[in-house]
C-alpha cells in the first residue's frame, strides 16, 4: 500500500509503471551510508560538511564495519566538522545478518561514542525475520543505554517483519541497484508509519532517471534517501564511498517539500 494517493511516474505500489505523480509536501533528506576514509575522500567529506545540504545523517565507517582498534584523528576531525555543521553522525555497526553478538556490537558502539562522539548508529546487515526480533530489540535497548538520545537506524536492506519498526528511529527498507528499485514495492504495513521512519539506498541510478527515483521514494513513503550513479561493479565496487556524480543536482532537488 502506498503512502500517497494517486499514481507516480516510475512504479506503483504493486510494481507496475505509472504516470502523473501526486502532489505532496513530503520533505526528502539525504542519508550518506559511508564515504571512504577522509584521507582518501577529503573532497567528499568537505562537501558533506558544507552547510545547506539536506543531510539527515552521515555514517562514519572507520574500518569497513566498525570503529577500528584505535582512535583515528582524521575521522575525529571529519566527524567533528559535520557535527559543527549540525549534521548527525552515525557509527557503522555490522550485525553480520545476526552472526555478531550483542556484546560485540555494544563494544564497538562504546568505542564510537568514546572516540568520535557519534549521535547514533547504523546497524548494517540487520536481520529482518520475526525470530531475530527479540535479540535485535535487546541490542537496540543496550545501544540506547549507552546514549539515551541515540538515533538508531536498522539497515535491513529489505522490508523486515513489521515489529522492527517499533524498535528503531528508522529502517532501511531498500538497499540495492536501480534496476530492482524502479520495480520495487512498498510493504502494506509501512503505510501505518510516517515517511520519516524509512530510508532507501540505491546505487546505479543514471542521471536521467534521478527525478523518477525521487518520485518512487516519495510514492513509497521513504523520507531519507541516498541515490548514486556509482555502481557495485568494477573500480566502483563500493558505491557508497564517493558522492554521486550529480551531487549538486540531488542537493537542489531535496530538502524541502516538493509538489510533483
Amino acid at each position: 500500500m502506498p503512502h500517497l494517493t494517486g499514481t507516480a511516474t516510475g512504479c506503483t505500489a504493486t510494481g507496475g509503471p505509472a504516470t502523473d505523480a501526486p502532489a505532496t509536501g513530503l520533505r526528502t533528506g539525504l542519508g550518506a551510508p559511508g564515504c571512504a576514509h577522509p584521507l582518501l575522500a577529503s573532497a567528499e567529506w568537505n562537501a558533506l560538511a558544507r552547510t545547506g545540504a539536506p543531510l539527515d545523517w552521515v555514517v562514519l565507517d572507520v574500518a569497513h564495519g566498525g570503529p577500528g582498534v584505535r582512535p583515528d584523528p582524521h575521522c575525529l576531525d571529519a566527524a567533528g566538522r559535520l557535527r559543527n555543521a549540525g549534521v548527525r553522525v552515525l557509527g557503522h555497526l555490522d550485525a553480520g545478518h545476526g552472526a555478531r553478538s550483542r556484546v560485540e556490537l555494544v563494544a564497538d558502539a562504546h568505542r564510537y561514542l568514546e572516540w568520535y562522539r557519534v549521535d547514533g548508529f547504523l546497524l548494517e546487515h540487520c536481520p529482518a525475520d520475526r525470530a531475530s526480533l527479540p535479540e535485535v530489540r535487546r541490542t537496540v535497548t543496550a545501544l540506547r543505554a549507552l546514549h539515551g538520545e541515540a538515533h538508531v537506524v536498522l539497515g535491513h536492506g529489505t522490508h523486515p517483519y513489521p515489529g522492527y519498526a517499533e524498535n528503531a528511529d528508522q529502517l532501511v527498507t531498500f538497499n540495492g541497484p536501480w534496476h530492482r528499485y524502479r520495480w520495487s514495492q512498498a510493504a502494506e504495513w509501512t503505510a501505518e508509519y510516517p515517511p520519516e521512519r524509512f530510508c532507501h539506498l540505491v546505487h546505479g541510478v543514471p542521471r536521467g532517471h534521478l527525478d523518477e527515483a525521487l518520485r518512487i521514494a516519495r510514492w513509497q513513503g521513504a523520507a531519507t534517501i541516498w541515490f548514486t550513479d556509482r555502481t557495485d561493479r568494477g573500480r566502483h565496487a563500493r558505491p557508497w564511498e564517493g558522492l554521486p556524480g550529480y551531487w549538486d543536482d540531488i542537493v537542489s532537488r531535496t530538502g524541502t517539500g516538493v509538489s510533483e
